[in-house]
Protein backbone atom coordinates (compact mmCIF):
# COMPACT_ATOMS: atom_id res chain seq x y z
CA UNK A 1 0.00 0.00 0.00
CA UNK A 2 1.49 3.48 -0.78
CA UNK A 3 0.80 6.72 0.53
CA UNK A 4 1.30 9.97 -1.13
CA UNK A 5 0.30 13.16 1.29
CA UNK A 6 2.43 15.92 -0.55
CA UNK A 7 4.54 16.66 2.61
CA UNK A 8 6.84 19.57 0.99
CA UNK A 9 4.15 21.13 -0.02
CA UNK A 10 1.73 20.57 2.86
CA UNK A 11 4.60 22.01 4.99
CA UNK A 12 5.09 25.01 3.28
CA UNK A 13 1.27 25.65 3.48
CA UNK A 14 1.15 24.95 7.33
CA UNK A 15 3.59 27.27 7.86
CA UNK A 16 2.61 30.49 5.99
CA UNK A 17 -1.53 30.02 7.10
CA UNK A 18 -1.26 27.89 10.35
CA UNK A 19 -3.27 24.72 10.65
CA UNK A 20 -5.59 24.02 7.46
CA UNK A 21 -9.00 21.70 8.35
CA UNK A 22 -9.30 18.59 8.04
CA UNK A 23 -7.69 16.40 5.70
CA UNK A 24 -9.76 15.35 2.42
CA UNK A 25 -9.25 11.64 1.92
CA UNK A 26 -8.75 10.55 -1.96
CA UNK A 27 -8.67 6.06 -1.76
CA UNK A 28 -7.93 4.73 -4.93
CA UNK A 29 -7.64 1.09 -5.73
CA UNK A 30 -5.24 0.06 -8.48
CA UNK A 31 -3.62 -3.08 -9.67
CA UNK A 32 -0.17 -1.82 -9.06
CA UNK A 33 1.21 -5.88 -9.00
CA UNK A 34 0.25 -8.53 -11.66
CA UNK A 35 -0.24 -8.72 -15.50
CA UNK A 36 -2.38 -5.41 -15.10
CA UNK A 37 0.44 -3.65 -13.14
CA UNK A 38 1.13 -0.92 -16.35
CA UNK A 39 -2.64 0.25 -16.29
CA UNK A 40 -2.33 0.98 -12.33
CA UNK A 41 0.72 2.48 -13.00
CA UNK A 42 -0.10 4.86 -15.71
CA UNK A 43 -3.31 6.00 -13.53
CA UNK A 44 -1.26 6.47 -10.19
CA UNK A 45 1.40 8.85 -12.20
CA UNK A 46 -1.50 10.21 -14.11
CA UNK A 47 -2.62 11.38 -10.86
CA UNK A 48 1.06 12.50 -9.60
CA UNK A 49 1.03 14.40 -12.21
CA UNK A 50 -1.63 16.15 -11.60
CA UNK A 51 -1.16 16.60 -7.62
CA UNK A 52 2.49 17.75 -8.82
CA UNK A 53 1.06 20.53 -10.78
CA UNK A 54 -1.79 21.74 -8.70
CA UNK A 55 -0.66 21.06 -5.26
CA UNK A 56 -1.60 19.08 -2.23
CA UNK A 57 -4.50 21.01 -1.02
CA UNK A 58 -7.86 22.50 -2.33
CA UNK A 59 -10.35 24.69 -0.61
CA UNK A 60 -8.06 24.42 2.26
CA UNK A 61 -7.65 21.24 2.97
CA UNK A 62 -4.83 19.18 2.28
CA UNK A 63 -5.51 15.89 0.04
CA UNK A 64 -4.70 13.05 1.55
CA UNK A 65 -4.27 10.16 -1.17
CA UNK A 66 -4.67 6.83 -0.25
CA UNK A 67 -3.06 4.03 -3.01
CA UNK A 68 -3.95 0.33 -2.70
CA UNK A 69 -3.14 -2.40 -5.00
CA UNK A 70 -5.88 -5.01 -5.66
CA UNK A 71 -3.52 -6.97 -8.17
CA UNK A 72 -6.19 -6.84 -10.83
CA UNK A 73 -8.73 -9.18 -8.46
CA UNK A 74 -11.77 -8.09 -7.96
CA UNK A 75 -12.56 -9.46 -4.26
CA UNK A 76 -9.33 -7.84 -3.37
CA UNK A 77 -10.83 -4.53 -4.95
CA UNK A 78 -14.22 -5.13 -3.48
CA UNK A 79 -11.80 -6.04 0.25
CA UNK A 80 -10.21 -2.42 0.28
CA UNK A 81 -12.34 -0.64 -1.02
CA UNK A 82 -14.39 -1.56 2.21
CA UNK A 83 -11.11 -0.36 4.19
CA UNK A 84 -10.90 2.77 2.94
CA UNK A 85 -14.34 3.56 2.99
CA UNK A 86 -14.96 2.18 6.60
CA UNK A 87 -11.40 2.23 8.29
CA UNK A 88 -9.95 5.50 6.59
CA UNK A 89 -13.14 7.11 6.01
CA UNK A 90 -12.26 8.53 2.74
CA UNK A 91 -14.40 11.33 1.22
CA UNK A 92 -13.98 10.00 -2.38
CA UNK A 93 -12.85 6.38 -4.09
CA UNK A 94 -11.16 6.00 -7.41
CA UNK A 95 -11.48 2.90 -9.07
CA UNK A 96 -10.14 1.34 -11.79
CA UNK A 97 -10.82 -1.51 -14.51
CA UNK A 98 -14.22 -2.86 -15.18
CA UNK A 99 -14.05 -5.86 -12.72
CA UNK A 100 -12.86 -3.91 -10.65
CA UNK A 101 -15.10 -0.52 -10.51
CA UNK A 102 -18.24 -3.16 -10.56
CA UNK A 103 -17.16 -4.48 -7.47
CA UNK A 104 -16.28 -1.08 -5.68
CA UNK A 105 -19.62 0.40 -6.96
CA UNK A 106 -22.43 -0.71 -4.98
CA UNK A 107 -19.92 -0.10 -1.97
CA UNK A 108 -19.99 3.45 -2.61
CA UNK A 109 -23.14 3.49 -3.39
CA UNK A 110 -24.25 2.14 0.08
CA UNK A 111 -21.94 4.52 2.18
CA UNK A 112 -22.87 7.81 -0.25
CA UNK A 113 -18.96 8.46 -1.25
CA UNK A 114 -18.14 9.94 -4.31
CA UNK A 115 -16.37 7.44 -6.55
CA UNK A 116 -14.48 8.65 -9.63
CA UNK A 117 -13.92 5.56 -12.52
CA UNK A 118 -10.68 5.86 -13.94
CA UNK A 119 -10.09 3.39 -16.11
CA UNK A 120 -13.23 1.27 -16.95
CA UNK A 121 -14.34 2.00 -20.41
CA UNK A 122 -17.51 -0.45 -20.25
CA UNK A 123 -20.95 1.43 -20.36
CA UNK A 124 -23.22 -0.47 -17.88
CA UNK A 125 -20.48 0.50 -15.01
CA UNK A 126 -22.17 4.04 -14.78
CA UNK A 127 -26.06 3.44 -14.31
CA UNK A 128 -28.76 4.82 -12.16
CA UNK A 129 -28.22 2.10 -9.45
CA UNK A 130 -24.61 3.51 -9.15
CA UNK A 131 -25.68 7.27 -8.62
CA UNK A 132 -22.19 8.22 -6.50
CA UNK A 133 -20.09 7.19 -9.54
CA UNK A 134 -18.80 9.63 -12.26
CA UNK A 135 -16.43 8.41 -14.87
CA UNK A 136 -13.42 10.37 -16.46
CA UNK A 137 -12.16 7.38 -18.65
CA UNK A 138 -14.03 6.84 -22.05
CA UNK A 139 -16.60 4.18 -23.02
CA UNK A 140 -15.70 1.71 -25.63
CA UNK A 141 -18.48 2.42 -27.55
CA UNK A 142 -17.57 6.10 -28.04
CA UNK A 143 -14.71 5.18 -30.06
CA UNK A 144 -15.87 1.43 -31.10
CA UNK A 145 -18.94 3.33 -32.81
CA UNK A 146 -17.05 6.27 -34.32
CA UNK A 147 -14.38 3.65 -35.84
CA UNK A 148 -17.35 1.61 -37.55
CA UNK A 149 -18.65 5.05 -39.22
CA UNK A 150 -15.26 5.68 -40.13
CA UNK A 151 -14.58 2.35 -42.23
CA UNK A 152 -17.93 2.49 -43.58
CA UNK A 153 -17.31 6.02 -45.17
CA UNK A 154 -13.78 4.76 -46.66
CA UNK A 155 -14.00 1.59 -48.29
CA UNK A 156 -14.72 -0.90 -45.96
CA UNK A 157 -17.20 -3.31 -47.00
CA UNK A 158 -16.88 -6.80 -45.38
CA UNK A 159 -15.39 -6.97 -41.93
CA UNK A 160 -14.19 -10.08 -40.02
CA UNK A 161 -14.11 -8.92 -35.82
CA UNK A 162 -11.38 -10.18 -33.15
CA UNK A 163 -12.73 -9.92 -29.50
CA UNK A 164 -11.22 -10.95 -26.47
CA UNK A 165 -13.98 -13.19 -24.73
CA UNK A 166 -15.24 -10.82 -22.34
CA UNK A 167 -17.37 -7.79 -21.17
CA UNK A 168 -15.36 -4.78 -23.12
CA UNK A 169 -14.92 -7.34 -25.80
CA UNK A 170 -18.26 -7.99 -26.13
CA UNK A 171 -19.36 -4.21 -25.61
CA UNK A 172 -16.91 -3.33 -28.25
CA UNK A 173 -17.70 -5.72 -31.11
CA UNK A 174 -21.51 -5.10 -30.35
CA UNK A 175 -21.18 -1.35 -30.87
CA UNK A 176 -19.20 -1.79 -34.01
CA UNK A 177 -21.93 -4.41 -35.43
CA UNK A 178 -24.53 -2.30 -34.89
CA UNK A 179 -22.83 1.06 -36.04
CA UNK A 180 -21.22 -0.92 -39.63
CA UNK A 181 -24.22 -2.76 -40.75
CA UNK A 182 -26.15 0.36 -40.25
CA UNK A 183 -24.44 2.10 -42.37
CA UNK A 184 -24.56 -0.99 -44.95
CA UNK A 185 -21.62 -3.08 -44.02
CA UNK A 186 -21.54 -6.61 -43.39
CA UNK A 187 -20.58 -8.69 -40.14
CA UNK A 188 -18.38 -11.66 -41.95
CA UNK A 189 -18.44 -12.82 -38.32
CA UNK A 190 -17.46 -12.10 -34.83
CA UNK A 191 -14.45 -14.65 -33.45
CA UNK A 192 -13.74 -14.68 -29.82
CA UNK A 193 -10.35 -15.43 -28.16
CA UNK A 194 -9.66 -16.21 -24.54
CA UNK A 195 -8.90 -12.99 -22.68
CA UNK A 196 -5.96 -15.05 -21.06
CA UNK A 197 -2.61 -15.90 -23.14
CA UNK A 198 -4.20 -16.13 -26.29
CA UNK A 199 -2.33 -17.92 -29.43
CA UNK A 200 -3.80 -15.48 -31.93
CA UNK A 201 -2.31 -17.32 -35.07
CA UNK A 202 -5.88 -20.04 -35.40
CA UNK A 203 -8.35 -17.46 -35.25
CA UNK A 204 -6.42 -14.88 -37.87
CA UNK A 205 -6.37 -17.85 -40.25
CA UNK A 206 -10.23 -17.76 -39.81
CA UNK A 207 -10.28 -15.07 -39.97
CA UNK A 208 -8.51 -14.54 -43.41
CA UNK A 209 -10.50 -17.63 -44.65
CA UNK A 210 -13.56 -15.63 -44.44
CA UNK A 211 -11.93 -12.90 -46.88
CA UNK A 212 -13.11 -9.90 -45.82
CA UNK A 213 -11.65 -6.36 -46.72
CA UNK A 214 -11.31 -5.18 -43.35
CA UNK A 215 -10.17 -6.62 -39.92
CA UNK A 216 -11.67 -5.07 -36.24
CA UNK A 217 -10.18 -6.13 -33.08
CA UNK A 218 -10.21 -5.15 -29.67
CA UNK A 219 -7.76 -7.38 -27.23
CA UNK A 220 -6.79 -5.51 -23.99
CA UNK A 221 -3.95 -2.69 -24.96
CA UNK A 222 -1.03 -5.62 -23.57
CA UNK A 223 -2.16 -7.85 -25.93
CA UNK A 224 -1.92 -5.53 -29.04
CA UNK A 225 1.65 -6.01 -30.04
CA UNK A 226 1.49 -10.14 -30.14
CA UNK A 227 -1.60 -9.46 -32.16
CA UNK A 228 -0.22 -7.21 -34.88
CA UNK A 229 2.78 -9.54 -35.10
CA UNK A 230 0.59 -12.86 -35.73
CA UNK A 231 -0.94 -10.29 -38.38
CA UNK A 232 1.53 -9.80 -40.23
CA UNK A 233 3.01 -13.21 -39.78
CA UNK A 234 0.10 -14.32 -41.21
CA UNK A 235 0.46 -12.65 -44.08
CA UNK A 236 -3.24 -10.95 -43.68
CA UNK A 237 -1.63 -7.23 -43.97
CA UNK A 238 0.06 -8.72 -48.01
CA UNK A 239 -3.80 -10.09 -48.41
CA UNK A 240 -4.85 -6.47 -48.53
CA UNK A 241 -7.13 -6.97 -45.12
CA UNK A 242 -7.12 -3.53 -43.60
CA UNK A 243 -6.57 -3.60 -39.69
CA UNK A 244 -8.73 -0.96 -37.50
CA UNK A 245 -10.02 -0.72 -33.73
CA UNK A 246 -10.47 1.31 -30.69
CA UNK A 247 -7.50 3.43 -29.52
CA UNK A 248 -6.80 0.38 -26.79
CA UNK A 249 -4.74 -1.09 -29.49
CA UNK A 250 -2.23 1.59 -30.08
CA UNK A 251 -1.70 1.93 -26.64
CA UNK A 252 1.43 4.76 -25.92
CA UNK A 253 2.27 2.53 -23.11
CA UNK A 254 3.27 -0.02 -25.44
CA UNK A 255 3.47 1.63 -29.19
CA UNK A 256 7.19 2.05 -29.47
CA UNK A 257 7.88 -1.49 -28.71
CA UNK A 258 5.50 -3.03 -31.07
CA UNK A 259 7.40 -3.10 -34.63
CA UNK A 260 6.75 -1.64 -37.86
CA UNK A 261 3.49 -4.51 -38.33
CA UNK A 262 1.96 -1.54 -36.40
CA UNK A 263 2.42 1.18 -39.51
CA UNK A 264 -0.79 1.90 -40.77
CA UNK A 265 -2.84 0.76 -38.79
CA UNK A 266 -5.86 3.01 -38.36
CA UNK A 267 -7.95 3.09 -34.79
CA UNK A 268 -10.65 5.68 -32.91
CA UNK A 269 -9.30 6.46 -29.82
CA UNK A 270 -8.94 9.41 -27.46
CA UNK A 271 -5.93 10.40 -26.87
CA UNK A 272 -2.37 9.97 -28.59
CA UNK A 273 0.69 11.39 -26.90
CA UNK A 274 0.88 12.99 -30.17
CA UNK A 275 -1.98 14.93 -29.78
CA UNK A 276 -1.24 18.54 -30.93
CA UNK A 277 -2.03 20.98 -28.34
CA UNK A 278 0.02 23.49 -25.78
CA UNK A 279 -1.82 21.84 -23.15
CA UNK A 280 -0.88 17.85 -24.13
CA UNK A 281 2.33 18.95 -25.22
CA UNK A 282 3.35 20.47 -21.50
CA UNK A 283 1.99 17.22 -20.08
CA UNK A 284 3.65 14.71 -22.38
CA UNK A 285 6.96 16.60 -21.43
CA UNK A 286 6.04 16.68 -17.73
CA UNK A 287 5.66 12.96 -17.64
CA UNK A 288 8.28 11.64 -19.52
CA UNK A 289 10.59 13.52 -17.06
CA UNK A 290 8.98 12.33 -14.05
CA UNK A 291 8.78 8.24 -15.60
CA UNK A 292 10.89 7.68 -18.67
CA UNK A 293 8.56 6.88 -20.43
CA UNK A 294 4.61 7.97 -22.86
CA UNK A 295 2.08 8.90 -21.25
CA UNK A 296 -1.21 7.03 -22.46
CA UNK A 297 -5.00 7.34 -22.56
CA UNK A 298 -4.83 4.87 -19.14
CA UNK A 299 -3.21 8.48 -17.57
CA UNK A 300 -5.59 10.92 -18.35
CA UNK A 301 -8.38 8.53 -16.20
CA UNK A 302 -6.28 9.51 -13.39
CA UNK A 303 -5.20 12.53 -14.16
CA UNK A 304 -8.17 14.16 -14.97
CA UNK A 305 -9.98 12.23 -12.11
CA UNK A 306 -7.94 14.67 -9.78
CA UNK A 307 -9.32 17.49 -11.65
CA UNK A 308 -12.96 16.49 -11.25
CA UNK A 309 -12.24 16.16 -7.02
CA UNK A 310 -10.25 19.36 -6.85
CA UNK A 311 -12.80 21.66 -8.67
CA UNK A 312 -16.36 19.84 -6.91
CA UNK A 313 -14.10 20.08 -3.72
CA UNK A 314 -13.55 23.92 -4.67
CA UNK A 315 -17.61 24.04 -5.47
CA UNK A 316 -18.63 22.62 -1.94
CA UNK A 317 -16.08 24.80 -0.30
CA UNK A 318 -14.16 22.12 0.84
CA UNK A 319 -17.74 19.79 1.89
CA UNK A 320 -17.34 16.23 1.59
CA UNK A 321 -20.42 14.39 1.32
CA UNK A 322 -21.14 12.35 -1.58
CA UNK A 323 -24.20 14.07 -3.14
CA UNK A 324 -22.22 17.02 -3.00
CA UNK A 325 -19.33 16.32 -4.67
CA UNK A 326 -20.90 13.96 -7.66
CA UNK A 327 -23.47 17.30 -7.97
CA UNK A 328 -20.67 19.31 -8.25
CA UNK A 329 -19.44 16.88 -10.79
CA UNK A 330 -22.19 16.70 -13.05
CA UNK A 331 -22.12 19.37 -15.92
CA UNK A 332 -18.44 19.83 -15.66
CA UNK A 333 -16.25 20.96 -18.47
CA UNK A 334 -12.41 21.31 -19.06
CA UNK A 335 -9.88 21.48 -21.02
CA UNK A 336 -7.65 18.16 -20.80
CA UNK A 337 -4.32 17.37 -22.36
CA UNK A 338 -6.40 15.18 -24.52
CA UNK A 339 -9.00 17.71 -25.90
CA UNK A 340 -12.61 19.33 -24.10
CA UNK A 341 -14.28 17.25 -21.95
CA UNK A 342 -16.69 17.18 -19.45
CA UNK A 343 -19.24 14.95 -17.46
CA UNK A 344 -23.00 14.83 -18.93
CA UNK A 345 -25.38 15.78 -16.55
CA UNK A 346 -28.15 12.99 -17.04
CA UNK A 347 -25.58 10.20 -17.10
CA UNK A 348 -22.80 10.95 -14.95
CA UNK A 349 -20.41 9.72 -17.98
CA UNK A 350 -17.83 11.16 -19.39
CA UNK A 351 -18.21 13.43 -23.07
CA UNK A 352 -15.11 14.10 -25.41
CA UNK A 353 -13.73 14.26 -28.62
CA UNK A 354 -12.74 10.83 -30.25
CA UNK A 355 -9.84 10.86 -32.82
CA UNK A 356 -9.13 8.80 -35.85
CA UNK A 357 -5.39 8.37 -36.02
CA UNK A 358 -2.86 5.85 -38.19
CA UNK A 359 0.25 4.84 -36.75
CA UNK A 360 3.78 6.20 -38.32
CA UNK A 361 6.85 6.36 -37.60
CA UNK A 362 7.65 10.02 -36.08
CA UNK A 363 11.90 10.50 -35.86
CA UNK A 364 11.96 7.31 -35.68
CA UNK A 365 9.18 6.20 -33.22
CA UNK A 366 5.89 4.82 -33.83
CA UNK A 367 3.12 6.93 -32.75
CA UNK A 368 -1.00 7.19 -33.97
CA UNK A 369 -0.88 10.50 -35.48
CA UNK A 370 -4.65 11.97 -35.81
CA UNK A 371 -6.13 13.28 -38.63
CA UNK A 372 -9.87 13.53 -38.23
CA UNK A 373 -11.84 14.83 -34.87
CA UNK A 374 -15.46 13.92 -33.90
CA UNK A 375 -16.45 16.19 -31.31
CA UNK A 376 -18.21 15.72 -27.99
CA UNK A 377 -18.73 11.83 -28.55
CA UNK A 378 -21.25 10.61 -26.04
CA UNK A 379 -21.55 6.83 -25.23
CA UNK A 380 -23.76 5.54 -27.84
CA UNK A 381 -25.53 2.95 -25.83
CA UNK A 382 -26.63 5.39 -22.85
CA UNK A 383 -28.02 7.38 -25.96
CA UNK A 384 -30.43 4.72 -27.11
CA UNK A 385 -32.22 4.31 -23.76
Amino acid sequence: MLRIIGIAFAAATLAATGALAQDVKVGVVLPLTGGLAPVGKQVQAGIKMYMDKNGASVAGKKIDLIVKDDGGVPDNSKRLAQELIVNDKVAVIGSALTPSAMAIGPLSTQAKTANVVMVSGTSGVINPNNPYMVRTSFTLGQQSGIIAEWAAKNGSKKVAIIQSDWAPGAEAAAVFTDAFTKAGGQIAETIKVPLANPDFAPFLQRARDLNPDTLFVFVPAGQAGTFAKQFAERGLDKAGIKLIGPGDIVDDNDLPGMGDAMLGVVTAGIYSAYHNSPANKEYVAAFQKANGYRPNFISLGGYDGMHAIYEALKKTEGKTDGDGLINAMKGMTWESPRGQISIDPETRDIVQNVYIGKVEKVQGELYNVEFETFKAVKDPLKMKK
